[in-house]
């Protein structure tokens, strides 16, 4: 039986490779074994930042919070309480939202969580 060469299949192939690290830097996208090992590196990176993304996402989400939440008098930690104590359900994503984009709507949760927080312990007696 004849020997068989890779030939169109493999140059296709090794054209996929360098077309996929098109932005990396030097070899890394015109030599095919260093672009191979580049685009694996890459992806492997990719799906474990996609995890960590998540949690970038929630430590920005707080930071603005916070920042709002001092613009009206309180801090992170005792607005979440006094959310918790109000029965207010607004996840952390859309209550950044409210104070990048409706400072208004933000303070009117703050005050009703205060006011909450201010008001006798009902559920203790």
């Amino acid at each position: 039986m004849p020997r068989v060469k890779g030939g169109p299949r493999e140059r296709r192939r090794h054209k996929k490779v360098l077309k996929q690290t098109k932005g990396h830097h030097g070899v890394r996208h015109r030599l095919y074994r260093r672009a191979s090992e580049s685009r694996l590196h890459a992806l492997s990176y990719a799906y474990a930042h996609r995890r960590e993304r998540k949690g970038d996402m929630r430590r920005i989400w707080i930071q603005r919070i916070n920042a709002a939440a001092r613009l009206n008098g309180t801090t992170y930690s005792r607005l979440m309480h006094a959310m918790k104590l109000a029965g207010i359900e607004v996840d952390r994503k859309v209550l950044a939202e409210m104070a990048l984009h409706d400072p208004d709507g933000f303070r009117a949760v703050a005050e009703q969580a205060a006011a909450a927080e201010q008001a006798p312990d009902v559920q203790a007696a």
